[in-house]
């Protein structure tokens, strides 16, 4: 359980940071980085993972980069639920999409040997 509160933590503060490197991606604060980041992992395990299954062969097609894509549109629909979290069009989300994939990675190697 302390794990998964360490994660959620640390994806919000991967929020904060992809917000002071992308332009258009602007989170105003650590409450509603954590919202956000609950949000957008909610949206990523049903209705990304629902987008996933049925675009597997663009996904294929594109090795992979069109999940970029998806996630880029789970960012988007996550900021227009989440006051005070806010992405401007689809090209930072996209760019977002690819910081927080990166950032991502990190915090699960940090949190995997915790």
């Amino acid at each position: 359980m302390v794990r998964l509160l360490i994660q959620w933590l640390l994806s919000a503060c991967a929020l904060l940071l992809v917000s002071q490197v992308v332009p258009g991606f602007i989170v105003r604060g650590l409450g509603p980085a954590l919202i956000a980041s609950l949000v957008i992992g909610l949206l990523n395990a049903t209705v990304g993972a629902l987008l996933k299954i049925v675009t597997f062969p663009i996904s294929i097609l594109s090795l992979g980069l069109f999940l970029l894509v998806i996630n880029g549109l789970m960012i988007l629909l996550a900021s227009s639920l989440v006051r005070g979290f806010h992405v401007h069009g689809i090209i930072p989300a996209f760019f977002g999409a690819i910081v927080l994939a990166l950032l991502g990675m990190l915090i699960r190697a940090v949190t995997r040997n915790a």
